[in-house]
């Protein structure tokens, strides 16, 4: 909870560190990112594969982001929500899923002195939290016998496993400004979210399990991302011409 709560303050610190010089009290840009991960837990895979009745986990994920970025004399700073998710099998029937969801606060530096195109790298840290979901093929069970049975009711269940990683991140970001008074951009970014440590899987309710797998993260991942200047304060207003 500790970690959570200082992930947050990172956070929100990042989106109001870096401020432009002429605008001191410009707001953030809001960015918006859709991309894809690749992401393969070996441990929890490998011990999975001796259970025949659930369906093998994929190793990429879809992601959408969501965020702040500021630039201030070419230093960037940036935070960021992701969330991810992937599905193998039949939906409605053997299937298997991974879902995550990340805090992340980033720095970086502006190559390119220009005013229509960035080229960044990036460096921070974050947390993210998974589970990964199994679905058995439960189409041979009677309606009945569901509605009737707690027993039959618990074992139609997914089998649902936790885990979570404090981590580091390293990227690299190219964004095109369009015209100054539409205030947005669009770019791609691309990077790699490791663990400092292998974690073990817990249950759903995040309770240890004995000879459970253990897992690190290790995830490239590459977005498009669109950015906007919601608005601006601070602006030199005219005064008003008073007379005696």
């Amino acid at each position: 909870m500790r970690t959570l709560t200082l992930l947050l303050l990172l956070a929100v610190s990042s989106s109001v560190f870096a401020q432009n010089r002429k605008y001191q009290f410009m707001m953030p840009q809001s960015t918006f990112g859709i991309g894809v991960g690749f992401q393969e837990f070996d441990g929890l895979k490998e011990r999975m594969a001796n259970f025949s009745q659930y369906e093998e986990l994929k190793d990429y994920s879809a992601t959408i982001q969501l965020g702040w970025l500021k630039e201030r004399d070419r230093l960037i700073s940036a935070s960021s929500v992701m969330l991810g998710s992937s599905m193998s099998g039949d939906r409605d029937k053997k299937s298997s899923t991974v879902r995550f969801i990340g805090l992340g606060a980033d720095i970086g530096y502006d190559l390119i002195k220009s005013e229509k195109v960035m080229l960044y790298p990036l460096a921070g840290i974050g947390y993210e939290f998974y589970q990964a979901r199994f679905y058995t093929d439960n189409s041979g069970v009677d309606f009945d016998d569901v509605v009737g049975s707690p027993t039959v009711q618990n074992a139609i269940r997914p089998l649902a496993l936790r885990n979570s990683f404090f981590t580091y991140r390293l990227g690299m970001g190219v964004s095109l400004t369009g015209p100054k008074d539409h205030g947005g951009s669009i770019g791609v970014q691309a990077g790699y979210v490791g663990s400092f440590d292998s974690r073990d899987w817990k249950s759903n309710d995040n309770q240890v399990l004995n000879n459970a797998p253990e897992d690190q993260l290790g995830r490239f991942q590459v977005s498009l991302v669109l950015s906007h200047q919601p608005m601006m304060f601070g602006k030199n207003k005219p005064k008003r011409k008073t007379g005696r």
